[in-house]
C-alpha cells in the first residue's frame, strides 16, 4: 500500500443502507476499496470506555497551555 499510486480507499461499512451507492461510485471511480468492519477486534473493549471518559472530560473546556492539558489528563 506504501508505493501504490491509485488511491486506496479504507471504507467503513457499518451503514449497509449507504454502501452499495458508495461502492458503485468508488467502482466507477476506479479505486481500490479496503473493506473496514464496523467493530475492529484490534482495539479492546476497555478502550472505548476510556476514550469515552476522555471525551466527557474535556467537553466544554478550554487550554490556553499546554499545563492545562497535562494537569487535567494526569
Amino acid at each position: 500500500l506504501v508505493n501504490r499510486k491509485r488511491i486506496v480507499f479504507l471504507h467503513d461499512n457499518a451503514r449497509p443502507y449507504t454502501c452499495m451507492v458508495t461502492l458503485q461510485k468508488l467502482l466507477e471511480l476506479g479505486w481500490d476499496v479496503l473493506p473496514h468492519p464496523a467493530y475492529s477486534s484490534d482495539m479492546a473493549p476497555s478502550n472505548y470506555h476510556l476514550f469515552r471518559s476522555l471525551q466527557n472530560s474535556l467537553i466544554g473546556k478550554t487550554f490556553y497551555s499546554i499545563e492545562g492539558v497535562k494537569n487535567l489528563l494526569i
